[in-house]
């Protein structure tokens, strides 16, 4: 492992080990241990155990499906070691288990479908840079969830109040539009004239990325429905959507696929007309 790849493990790491020891000020516990702590700590476990079956066979194929089940396992542990849950908790604990299935299930079923993901080709060729890949995942499993995880493990329980009523909201509103946009651009592909081609239709003539303004939404409802319950150390756990945005909009998300699209088709006059009338990311109503 060269020295970059070891800094990037080594602040990965301690990044986690932070955001789970302050998300755990004033939480519930099991034993000695904060329950957030136990679940930042199984989001590394996992990861780093799937990675090993991974590496063996080369494959990244479960690697979307791990990141869910990361979700799950610490949605589920941390409800049965914070209960009894208010309604606050168990409304975003089941709104977390259910994006983390759906979007799991989707991002698998295009691999199958696929035959593979193109962002692992060079990756999985070196082991060092794949368990930092995995190592990734867990990092990002942690700190999107950090919102939902404070509201489920909080000692403090209050009332559904306007913060938790809007953040519920904006999140129902964020899930339909990321699935709605999915949707629409899986039933583009499955049409034969439009292989190779990019889509321009529905939720995508209002923003060229409309699926990842979906989840920015949904986890920014999240973050809000946390806000009266954050204290002290906790109110780092906000950084949730702040990172999502970050991850989705400057690294992993859209500068690949705004490279690749316009590798492919930068140099139509069509092509080039709809990227300078439609955002980026939040949506505006099309022209005319």
């Amino acid at each position: 492992m060269n020295l970059k790849l070891f800094i990037a493990l080594v602040v990965t790491i301690l990044l986690g080990g932070l955001v789970s020891l302050a998300g755990s000020q004033g939480g519930a516990t099991a034993g000695a241990m904060p329950v957030f702590l136990i679940c930042g700590i199984m989001a590394f476990a996992i990861n780093w155990l799937a990675f090993i079956p991974a590496n063996a066979a080369k494959t990244e194929k479960y690697y979307d499906l791990t990141g869910s089940f990361t979700y799950l396992s610490l949605m589920v542990v941390a409800c049965v070691l914070s209960a009894p849950l208010d309604l606050r908790s168990g409304i975003i604990a089941l709104m977390v288990v259910i994006w983390a299935m759906r979007l799991g299930s989707f991002l698998f079923l295009r691999i199958r479908d696929d035959g593979g993901d193109q962002r692992f080709d060079e990756i999985k060729k070196s082991p060092a840079r794949f368990f930092l890949t995995w190592t990734m995942q867990a990092i990002w499993v942690l700190l999107t969830a950090a919102s939902a995880l404070v509201i489920i493990t909080n000692s403090t329980r209050i009332p559904l109040d306007i913060f938790a009523l809007f953040g519920i909201g904006l999140w129902i509103a964020g899930f339909a539009i990321e699935v709605i946009s999915d949707r629409q651009k899986r039933e583009f592909r499955k049409v034969p004239t439009n292989k190779g081609r990019f889509i321009s239709t529905g939720l995508w003539a209002w923003s060229r990325h409309p699926n990842y303004f979906g989840e920015i939404t949904l986890w920014t409802g999240v973050t809000i429905a946390s806000l009266p319950v954050l204290s002290g150390w906790q109110w780092v756990t906000i950084i949730s959507p702040i990172f999502v945005a970050f991850l989705i909009i400057r690294i992993s998300g859209v500068p690949k696929l705004e490279a690749s699209a316009k590798k492919k088709w930068g140099g139509e006059k069509i092509y080039q007309d709809y990227v300078a009338s439609v955002p980026l990311v939040i949506p505006r109503p099309p022209k005319g």
